[in-house]
């Protein structure tokens, strides 16, 4: 009889953890954004007299949020007063951004809210402003390549210097645009924008003053090794294990064999798969020809909070190669042969990701 009730209290027990489990994982996915790449302007409107309920409801039905039920108790646990007015949303932003901004009331058609996402090319930021204010792209690229205007921004921001300006960098400012969404007025100049992406970084980099100064790394190989990381980490909760690799190569004066750093090279999306060609090809970028045997002349992308932290303060491992399969999990080995059987395993189980 004990047997049995205590059988049935561990069923029962499980049951419960494993609903805990989804009800959480619900819950969580349903204040991320719909859509983190689809940062285009949606005017969303909050009448006089709009219930929290009602208001909720028409934002499922903008889908600007994916669970309306989930925000519902999301504002239950975080009450307030959801103020009228006229917004600007985009998919990009988060369930509780778009709360946080009806409850404080920023509404208004003289600000655009503006999201970049990590990750990403310098030439995308200019694809992003030039969608939401009226400068064309080809404006955007030619304002941030100015050299002489880069000169200027070097003298203000003391975290830039003039190793964005050494010979064979494609743009100079890429990588230290920081990733955010951002409220803007739409008289803003593009200098305003570019300035106020900047000081974000520097309050992002501020934080850790101290130990970039006592590194055996400038703060712009950090930068560029936090560009690096971001695109290699395919999950967040590895990257200071995918830094610790890229510190135990640069230790042993192998080359990074970062893929990533070949597609930024050669010009390249990653909807395709790099040629011979390509891998061999001979520039500061390429860690994966013979001509860079340390870190890549500068940055690829954007880099995320996560990403820096990573770099920053990476594990202490004894790992030399990663590879991540095509569900975005990781694998870590310390030798060659290691790393080889894994890839071999993952092409053998279906895992091996494919264009």
């Amino acid at each position: 009889m004990k047997k049995s009730v205590i059988l049935i209290f561990t069923i029962l027990f499980a049951f419960l953890l494993a609903l805990t489990a989804t009800g959480l994982y619900i819950y969580t996915d349903g204040l991320k954004p719909v859509n983190k790449d689809s940062y285009e302007n949606i005017t969303f409107t909050v009448n006089k007299g709009n219930t929290t309920s009602s208001i909720i409801k028409n934002l499922k039905k903008e889908n600007l949020i994916k669970n309306d039920l989930v925000l519902k108790i999301y504002a239950k646990m975080n009450p307030g007063n959801l103020q009228a007015g006229n917004y600007v949303f985009s998919k990009a932003m988060s369930a509780k951004e778009i709360y946080e901004i009806l409850t404080q009331g920023k509404a208004t058609f003289d600000t655009v809210f503006v999201t970049f996402v990590e990750g990403k090319r310098l030439t995308y930021i200019a694809d992003v402003i030039s969608k939401n204010f009226e400068f064309t792209k080809d404006e955007v690229m030619a304002k941030l390549d100015d050299k002489d205007y880069v000169k200027k921004l070097i003298d203000k921001y003391d975290f830039l210097s003039e190793d964005i300006l050494k010979e064979g960098i494609y743009h100079p400012l890429e990588g230290y645009l920081f990733p955010d969404t951002y409220e803007f007025l739409k008289t803003v100049t593009l200098e305003e924008i570019i300035e106020r992406m900047l000081d974000n970084t520097g309050v992002k980099l501020s934080k850790y003053a101290s130990t970039i100064e006592n590194s055996k790394y400038s703060l712009h190989e950090i930068v560029t090794l936090a560009s690096i990381v971001e695109l290699e980490g395919a999950r967040s909760k590895e990257r200071s294990d995918v830094a610790s690799v890229f510190y135990n190569r640069l230790d042993k004066n192998v080359s990074l064999g970062s893929d990533v750093t070949t597609y930024y090279a050669v010009n390249k999306d990653f909807s395709k798969d790099l040629t011979l060609s390509e891998l061999a090809s001979c520039n500061g970028y390429n860690t994966r020809g013979t001509c860079v045997k340390g870190l890549p002349i500068g940055p690829i992308a954007t880099f995320s909070a996560v990403s820096l932290d990573a770099v920053i303060n990476p594990s202490t491992t004894d790992y030399m190669f990663f590879v991540a399969d095509k569900n975005w999990k990781t694998y870590f080995s310390k030798t060659n042969a290691e790393h080889e059987q894994i890839v071999a395993k993952l092409k053998k189980d279906g895992l091996w990701f494919v264009y």
